[in-house]
């Protein structure tokens, strides 16, 4: 008989399957809510000077689309910027993974009773409004349909690339609701937009398939911190709350032991993968000036605090520990520590701060303040002052560099 850890490997990614499955048919029970269709023009959006601006997406000459896309959707599949052999069914079919489209919030006090102090929630911030969305939720639903400050986003999850990304939904004066369209390419989450059913690419924020084929979503600066990190910075904020609507074991962990640096990719079929790094190793990405960085965990873990220039734009990356990754254990809470890190520019006031950490804290060393994951000052003579956040994505490496092959890998 074959020993129990081979049986495990050969089994485990069709075990994986059968869950993705199954959360599509729960997805199909319960049902879902579309959004009244709208006209648009195809163009791009304006990117803040702090994000990512994809290549050019050149359209391609008439290919036939799949089968299974034609059936379930209603997009103009004559205009593509991408080949139709690159797209592959993930398990689930259109809306399987359910988006939440009216989600419910509770207050940092209720929601403190299931959440455990190290687990993984997403934060975002649009003026006062401050958000979190916990990733026991996310990785059930991968899409948030959300108005925070007043703005239309949508706040995004892909577990198979632990990539969490939030974007605004308003695109050429039309605010656009996003589902799961249950396809991926180079295993990212490939969504749809309900209005024009075009597809977009996750971790681009682009427009692949469909009528407005080429436009680009506006990204909006979102963290995966732990859950103690925000309590303590916005104990008034608000939390997505469990009430969605849908029966889910919300903190448990269908891709268990997925985020192993020795593993392989789930379902992906792409170019060769830069040997730079391992696939599943766990990087920060940011783009500015055109220049993409990639700051390994890894490298993060040991050093806590990188100053930087990326493009022309000096910026700091931070790390501390005590978040869970939710892709390894059974359960969110349960994953081991990987850590938290952001990414802020340095300049605030005028002046161009260095970070450093001095073993318990970061400071900063023209005036000593002492700064947490979130980029406040905490104490010293800046404390009450923010650092300006800059669009970051959290991504395993194979993720990314299929898209940036360009990418610098971060070196001490």
């Amino acid at each position: 008989m074959e020993p129990a850890r081979l049986i495990w490997s050969k089994w485990k990614w069709v075990l994986l399957l059968v869950l993705v499955v199954l959360v599509a048919v729960f997805g199909l029970l319960q049902g879902t809510r579309h959004s009244a269709p709208v006209q648009t023009k195809a163009g791009r959006t304006t990117a803040p000077a702090a994000g990512f601006t994809p290549a050019a997406c050149t359209l391609l000459p008439p290919e036939t689309p799949p089968e299974f896309a034609t059936v379930e959707f209603t997009t103009d599949f004559s205009k593509h910027c991408v080949h139709y052999d690159e797209i592959f069914s993930g398990g689930p079919p259109k809306d399987g993974i359910p988006a939440l489209d009216a989600p419910r919030f509770v207050t940092v006090s209720e929601a403190d009773a299931w959440l455990k102090p190290d687990e993984p929630v997403i934060v975002l911030q649009v003026g006062s409004d401050a958000r979190a969305y916990p990733i026991q939720i996310l990785i059930w639903h991968e899409i948030v349909n959300d108005t925070v400050g007043g703005m239309p986003v949508a706040v995004t999850f892909c577990p198979l690339c632990n990539t969490a990304i939030a974007f605004e939904r308003t695109v050429n004066g039309h605010v656009l609701d996003f589902g799961t369209s249950g396809r991926l390419r180079f295993s990212n989450l490939l969504m749809y937009d309900r209005q024009t059913e075009s597809w977009w690419q996750q971790v681009t924020g682009q427009a692949i398939i469909g009528q407005l084929t080429g436009t680009t979503l506006v990204p909006r600066p979102a963290s995966i911190v732990a859950w103690a990190a925000f309590r303590a910075a916005y104990p008034s904020g608000l939390v997505l709350s469990r009430e969605t609507g849908y029966d889910r074991p919300y903190g448990q962990n269908p891709y268990q032991g997925y985020d192993n640096v020795n593993q392989s990719p789930f379902l992906y079929s792409g170019p060769p993968i830069s040997s730079k790094l391992r696939p599943m190793a766990r990087v920060l990405i940011v783009v500015l000036g055109g220049e993409a960085v990639a700051y390994p965990f890894d490298t993060l873990q040991r050093v806590h605090v990188i100053n930087d220039t990326v493009g022309i734009t000096e910026v700091v990356a931070l790390w501390v520990a005590g978040t869970s990754s939710p892709l390894d254990a059974g359960t969110i809470a349960g994953g081991r520590d990987v850590g938290s890190a952001t990414v802020y520019m340095r300049a605030l006031g005028g002046r161009t701060l260095t970070f450093r950490f001095d073993g318990t804290h970061i400071v900063d060393k023209e005036t000593g303040s002492t700064w947490d994951i979130l980029g406040r000052a905490t104490s010293g003579p800046l404390s009450g002052t923010s650092l300006t956040p800059v669009v970051a994505t959290n991504s395993f490496w194979f993720a990314w560099v299929v898209y940036r092959p360009d990418t610098r890998v971060y070196r001490p």
